[in-house]
């Protein structure tokens, strides 16, 4: 989440830039009003207040964020696991929108329509489990990762759905690990050094308001790709990002931060929605107008059998691109690997040919899905000059390893 917001740009750069994203997304929920009040009396309920030496208030600040990895790192490591089946669920357009409205209600939620929470008397069960020690730490940290749930939700769906889309176990599991240190930063802080946090305050929901406008701007881009008319005329441009930065700072101006739904007064209430539309908005161009990518290639649409019979007579290698609106990963190779110099100078010995199986209902795109054995999207089969299949991706590949590849395609 659609693979183009940070997380999946960090995802594709590596696993350690993957972490750092995970790090960053667990620490900014730790600032939102549902743990960070928690995090001075939780100190207190495990005894790092009370310890005895500051390697003692380490320690156990560290039994409980590792009660909160141990928490969320088995998520990770099941995301993973069933990537496959997530994998293929993940591209069907009605899947696409139904999380994008998932996104929509969570920023909802986080703007102050309704509160998600757990019910307070299992929260307060939660909140004494274990006692002073550090096994009681440990435990206190499995529980607190779970009354912390309803805040993680915004930020742990999105990450979830993108290890999925790895069908790595052991990514899903340093992407969580991360998430979950991220989460307990302030509780090992407080513990180890008795630091005296920032009271809880208005800033708080500052913070809730910027997750949910990055939540709306996640939103609408899974609906661009299940129907690509909010992009349509999105053009990279002088005019887009003067456009864009003005609603951005116009919406901004009008409180779709600093402001509140809980305002009694109506006004303050349409100034926020009006900012949040506009602040949104702006935001969903600029990041739609810096991911679009350039067309490198000369692409022939739809007419795999034209093209197969130029290839042949003109003893030319080709490649086939299948892909969709959707799909977010072809939308990564198209950005990253086919606009890239370098490939495309490669892929001009190549007849190129594209079908879009957007509208997978179309009896020809199902006749081509078919003909060429394409299970899942993207795919990508090249063919060498004697119209034999070479090489076939069903994933995003890096440009290097791309250009590596069919150079050696005769």
């Amino acid at each position: 989440m659609p693979a183009t917001d940070a997380f999946t740009e960090a995802l594709a750069r590596g696993p350690v830039y993957a972490a750092l994203a995970a790090l960053a997304g667990g620490f900014v929920v730790s600032l939102t009003p549902c743990v960070y009040p928690m995090v001075a009396v939780t100190v207190s309920v495990f005894g790092a207040r009370e310890a005895k030496s500051r390697w003692e208030g380490a320690a156990l600040s560290a039994a409980f964020v590792l009660g909160i990895v141990a928490m969320f790192v088995p998520l990770g490591v099941a995301a993973g696991l069933t990537g496959s089946i997530f994998g293929s669920v993940l591209q069907n357009r009605w899947v696409i929108v139904a999380m994008a409205l998932l996104f929509l209600a969570l920023a909802v939620s986080l703007f102050g329509a309704f509160e998600l929470a757990l019910p307070a008397a299992l929260t307060n069960r939660l909140a004494m489990l274990g006692g002073l020690g550090y096994r009681g730490a440990f435990l206190l940290g499995l529980a607190c990762g779970l009354i912390a749930s309803p805040c993680t939700g915004p930020v742990l769906t999105g990450i979830l759905a993108w290890i999925a889309k790895t069908k790595s176990a052991g990514l899903g599991a340093l992407a969580m690990g991360a998430f979950a240190l991220g989460l307990g930063i302030p509780f090992f802080v407080v513990g180890t050094f008795a630091v005296q946090l920032p009271k809880s305050g208005r800033w708080m929901v500052h913070v809730k308001s910027i997750l949910g406008i990055v939540l709306v701007v996640v939103a609408l881009y899974f609906l661009n790709n299940a129907f690509p008319l909010l992009g349509a005329y999105v053009h990279p441009s002088t005019v887009l990002w003067l456009a864009a930065g003005v609603a951005v700072v116009l919406g901004l101006g009008l409180g779709a931060v600093h402001r509140e739904f809980s305002d009694p007064v109506t006004g303050v209430k349409v100034a926020k929605g009006v900012g949040l539309f506009l602040t949104s908005g702006g935001l969903f161009a600029l990041v739609l107008g810096m991911v679009k990518p350039a067309e490198a290639l000369a692409w022939q649409q739809g007419n795999v059998d034209g093209a197969r019979e130029r290839a042949l007579r003109e003893s030319r290698p080709m490649i086939v691109d299948f892909t969709a609106a959707w799909c977010g990963a072809c939308k990564e190779l198209d950005k990253a690997t086919f606009s890239a110099p370098p490939v495309g100078v490669e892929l001009g010995r190549f007849v190129a040919v594209r079908v879009d199986a957007t509208n997978d209902e179309d009896p020809k795109v199902g006749a081509a899905l078919q003909r060429f054995g394409v299970r899942g999207l993207p795919t990508v089969v090249i063919f060498d000059s004697h119209g034999k299949e070479a090489l076939r991706y069903t994933d995003f590949v890096p440009p290097e390893p791309f250009l590596a590849s069919i150079k050696a395609v005769d």
